[in-house]
């Protein structure tokens, strides 16, 4: 009788319409900041990639802010250190210390290689102690773990413009803290100023939102740019006269190349503002100028002690590996390979830097002036259709999607001047760069034609749309892929 009754019920069950399990209002949430240009281009890169061979006329990710320049020096190093892995018969007989449970507070010996590296990174102006290192797994978690220490949700962190679009998932998201954009302007270069962070500190006050911090970028990502030291001794003023923490993202500031050589806030307080010193606090990674974003090592450097135990504590969600900290160690205790590799890869990213810049003013294309990072602010204006967002979307969409390069917009940048683009150019091999740049040239040279003379000798722009675009890079994309099977022939045929 019950059997038949709990079938009834499990048919009456399949008559009634399905109800979705509730979730949290944080995974519904749609504050994850991922509705960006920035995140839709990095899907469409990888629904169809580029492949000098598989994939001759994908698209060239060029969105993404990694160094393949150096990868050979850190492969020298480990063939000749193979006891500093773990999994390496040399190195096998530490195996069982380091796969056991370890102090979260992080390897000491690997902290000390991470505050020595910084030093060296900073040209050995300031000293960083190893006991105000926090380790967590990329910077991504640093800056989260740093903003639940800062403030509340509901309150607010100053951030110049234009700043790196992944601010909006990393600090928002699960935080609850807002981003109040500073806005800059190119008129100066987008260097920071007082009044702009004024009238942003004035506009969430008038909107009753209580700032706690401003978060600044040295290098700039995107700009890539580094601050002097009186603009460093400003922000620190403006903190200080608003009371709220200070808090300086330095992940590039080993990719450093010509002059002006990188400042650090650490070697601002080094020598003066000492009162100062537990309002600031920096994020660090070994994603960017050591080239190992895969490793996930993120470094929060409080001048705090209050922040540095709060810190260490929510380190445990997320940690790095005791493996990855082990070679870490080693790697970075070896003085001498340190400064030989923050020699030869500042000197191989200024040698790229140097020829895309100069390859895309060739093409009619202007870059910010810049001396740091992996990318370039690249200045599209003269292609707008239209002077305003959607203008730059629409250029976007045809350099995505018709040249197949994924670039990011100035807008998923908080930019307010429509027309500036992120381009990567540290994450590719010299054939795939300068495959890039062979097709903003062929880009460049179907504007061109797109163009008429006025009367008094002047270009007459044409508005130039996404399917002219497109037939014209039909034909160039069949013409370059033929060309591949023919080199291909060549190499099979010797």
């Amino acid at each position: 009788m019950d059997s038949q009754k709990s079938q009834q019920q499990q048919h009456a069950l399949k008559g009634m319409p399905a109800r979705g399990v509730s979730l949290s209002s944080l995974a519904t949430s749609k504050a994850h900041g991922e509705d960006s240009p920035y995140f839709d281009g990095w899907k469409e890169y990888e629904a169809n990639p580029y492949h000098p061979v598989n994939n001759p006329s994908g698209i060239i990710q060029m969105g993404l802010a990694e160094n393949q320049l150096s990868f050979d020096l850190l492969e020298n190093w480990l063939l000749a250190h193979p006891k500093a892995s773990i999994c390496a018969e040399q190195g096998v007989s530490s195996f069982k210390e380091i796969a056991l449970y370890q102090d979260y507070h992080g390897l000491p010996d690997c902290r000390k290689a991470i505050a020595m590296f910084m030093e060296e990174v900073g040209g050995r102006k300031a000293k960083f102690e190893r006991d105000r290192i926090v380790l967590t797994a990329g910077a991504t978690a640093a800056h989260e773990v740093l903003t639940f220490c800062l403030a509340d949700p509901g309150e607010a962190f100053l951030v110049p413009t234009p700043y790196y679009p992944g601010f909006d998932r990393d600090l928002k998201w699960r935080t609850g803290v807002e981003l109040i954009p500073v806005h800059c302007s190119s008129d100066n270069g987008f260097q920071i100023t007082v009044p702009a962070l004024e009238a942003a500190y004035q506009q969430a006050s008038a909107r009753n939102i209580q700032v706690k911090g401003l978060l600044v970028t040295n290098p700039s990502n995107p700009l890539g740019t580094t601050m002097e030291a009186t603009t460093l001794r400003k922000l620190l003023a403006f903190a200080s006269e608003k009371n709220i923490h200070l808090v300086c993202d330095e992940i590039y500031s080993g990719s450093v190349f010509p002059s002006p050589k990188f400042t650090s806030i650490a070697e601002i307080l080094a020598t003066e503002y000492i009162s100062q010193r537990e309002r600031v606090h920096i994020v660090y990674s070994l994603s960017k100028d050591l080239g190992l974003p895969g490793f996930r090592v993120g470094v929060i450097y409080s001048y705090n002690d209050t922040v540095v135990t709060a810190a260490r504590r929510m380190s445990i969600f997320s940690l790095v590996s005791s493996q990855t900290q082990h070679l870490i160690a080693s790697m970075l205790s070896d003085t001498e390979f340190v400064r030989k590799y923050l020699a030869e890869n500042s000197k191989r990213l200024r040698k790229r830097h140097q020829m895309f810049v100069s390859e895309l003013r060739v093409a009619g294309i202007n870059c910010l002036k810049s001396n740091a990072g992996l990318f370039c602010w690249v200045d599209l204006r003269h292609l707008l259709q239209s002077r305003n967002e959607e203008g730059e979307i629409r250029l976007w969409k045809i350099i995505l999607k018709e040249i197949g390069l994924n670039v990011s917009p100035g807008s998923s940048c908080h930019c307010s001047e429509p027309g500036w683009f992120r381009f990567c150019f540290a994450n590719m091999t010299d054939e795939t760069v300068q495959e890039s740049l062979n097709r903003i040239k062929f880009f460049m040279y179907c504007r061109r034609s797109n163009q008429r003379y006025n009367e008094d000798g002047t270009y007459l722009k044409i508005q130039l749309h996404a399917d002219d675009v497109n037939q014209k890079f039909r034909w160039i994309k069949h013409t370059r892929s033929l060309m591949l099977i023919v080199r291909s022939l060549r190499v099979i045929v010797r």
